[in-house]
């Protein structure tokens, strides 16, 4: 599908829409649905697919198959009716913090050691990330004050589709060789990388965040943490678990 019709890449903050249904086929899990345009965010580059509902169906799973994206729902709409699609905003933003808070510690990481990223993947309670290198474990609580110190000057993002020659003399973080439309979000100070995901507008909104640990991992180092709304959940739960061991 066009760029016009993956509305997350432009409107990360767009929480419903309405679309045609193009196709709707039976799947194993209820049905796969194909829109004209669509503000869901298919699972890729470490981040999962949002969720939420289109009609009276509920939005299991999105992913991209080929050139579409596909809805994996739980009851079959109808071929060329018109729906209104609707994203779950809180798992969403939990998303957008927890995905651009890792642009900046892996970008931080990046110009103080060199390392690239290797490895991103995003679980519901915490977030890992693999370094292709070794962190010394005396800097991780420098580098956790860095990026929160990124996060109190609520420093504005960039995103842009350079034009080929543009992206040529650009620096960029990137796990590939890229051509084409590529997509480049820049948190200046701190970070510049090409990525398909969905981002806040400014690293403010991201609130705060923790490492958990941090360890060696074949020959590289593996960083758990956590930010925004999965930060607050995990110290609510901690202060909780406290309590309990004190009582």
């Amino acid at each position: 599908s066009s760029a016009a019709s993956d509305v997350y890449k432009r409107q990360p903050y767009l929480t419903a829409f309405t679309a045609r249904v193009l196709s709707c086929e039976k799947s194993k899990s209820g049905w796969a649905v194909v829109l004209d345009r669509t503000a869901f965010y298919p699972e890729g580059g470490g981040q999962p697919s949002d969720e939420g509902t289109l009609g009276e169906a509920k939005v299991i799973f999105v992913k991209r198959v080929g050139p579409e994206i596909v809805h994996y729902i739980d009851k079959p709409l109808e071929v060329g009716s018109t729906v209104i699609g609707k994203i779950d905003w809180e798992r969403r933003f939990d998303n957008m913090q927890n995905h651009t808070c890792e642009h900046i510690f892996s970008g931080l990481v990046h110009q103080k050691y060199k390392l690239e990223n290797v490895g991103f993947h995003m679980d519901p309670d915490d977030i890992t990330v693999d370094f292709s290198g070794e962190i010394p474990m005396e800097a991780i609580s420098e580098l956790e004050k860095l990026v929160n110190q990124a996060i109190t000057q609520n420093i504005d993002l960039k995103i842009e589709f350079p034009s080929e020659e543009v992206l040529q003399a650009m620096e960029y973080r990137s796990k590939k060789e890229l051509h084409g439309v590529v997509r480049i979000v820049t948190v200046p100070g701190c970070d510049r990388c090409a990525c398909c995901g969905t981002h806040v507008r400014r690293s403010g909104e991201i609130g705060m965040f923790k490492i958990l640990d941090a360890s060696k991992h074949r020959g590289g180092t593996r960083v758990r943490f956590v930010a925004g709304e999965r930060a607050r959940r995990d110290y609510d739960w901690r202060v909780k678990e406290i309590a309990k061991v004190s009582a």
